[in-house]
């Protein structure tokens, strides 16, 4: 199977009816006719994502955001830099093809990102997705402080941020992943989702700090019911690029399919 046969089959399987014409989700690296040898799913294609899948004798990366430090994956703007150069050496010697899979895993229903991150939570049940963006969970109560450390053990994680009394009571809650919640766009959205839903809580990737930070901290500060759990972007993202490994194994013709975790690039000290 060719590097394309496998972009082909995973576009057609998003139910689009067509390929997205205006799209982030191009081949970066390596030629749409290489032979595949095994895939590897990924959130990024990090210098040690790159290393573990020749490692592991596959030569096909699959990954969610960029690996040219850019949202469109441009490069003029990198011709002579020396972090550039040699990250595109390491993977044109180690003979690796790199997709980016960003716009059709988003725009699939119901997202693929989403759907990842409700399985590795267990929260499918509890799913109660509102129009396309209003991603919402009514669990079982529980408080902050419970759950962000419920949060912390799913998701693999030493540290979270949070916003709001420990004690506060999370029932309903939404989640906004990777740049979701800087608002798409449109900078009021976060705030107006945690209002128009009556969100106990919102979970969340990025965050502007004088946008729903600082929105659910004046809430708690009045005494509102309001709370916030800051994941991160990639923590909040690397699960759906995780799920793939489970639905595109019957795509590919028998071609071994590795999810390797390019983990939380924050150390904290």
């Amino acid at each position: 199977m060719k590097v394309q046969d496998v972009i082909d089959a995973i576009v057609a399987d998003c139910g689009l009816g067509a390929p997205l014409e205006r799209t982030c989700d191009i081949l970066v690296s390596g030629r749409p006719d290489m032979e595949v040898t095994g895939i590897v799913t990924t959130f990024m294609a990090t210098v040690d994502v790159i290393r573990k899948t020749t490692e592991i004798g596959a030569n096909m990366i699959i990954t969610h955001e960029p690996t040219w430090f850019n949202g469109p994956d441009e490069t003029e703007w990198l011709r002579n830099d020396p972090v550039y150069q040699a990250k595109k050496k390491l993977l044109e010697d180690l003979g690796i093809a790199v997709w980016r899979f960003h716009d059709h895993m988003h725009f699939t229903r119901p997202d693929r990102i989403y759907e990842g991150l409700n399985r590795e939570l267990g929260w499918q049940d509890c799913y109660r997705p509102q129009g396309t963006f209003n991603h919402i969970y009514e669990i079982e109560e529980r408080t902050l402080a419970d759950l962000a450390v419920f949060i912390k053990e799913k998701l693999n994680m030493d540290i979270v941020r949070v916003i709001g009394e420990p004690d506060a009571k999370c029932r309903k809650i939404g989640i906004l992943v990777g740049g979701g919640s800087l608002g798409l766009g449109r900078e009021t959205m976060p705030m107006e989702f945690m209002r128009d839903h009556d969100l106990d809580c919102v979970v969340c990737g990025e965050i502007t700090e004088w946008t729903l930070a600082a929105y659910v901290n004046d809430a708690r500060m009045l005494g509102m019911n309001k709370t916030m759990i800051i994941i991160g972007h990639e923590r909040s993202e690397e699960w759906g690029m995780k799920d793939i490994a489970r639905w595109l194994k019957p795509l590919v013709g028998g071609l071994p399919v590795t999810f390797i975790d390019a983990g939380e690039p924050f150390v904290y000290l």
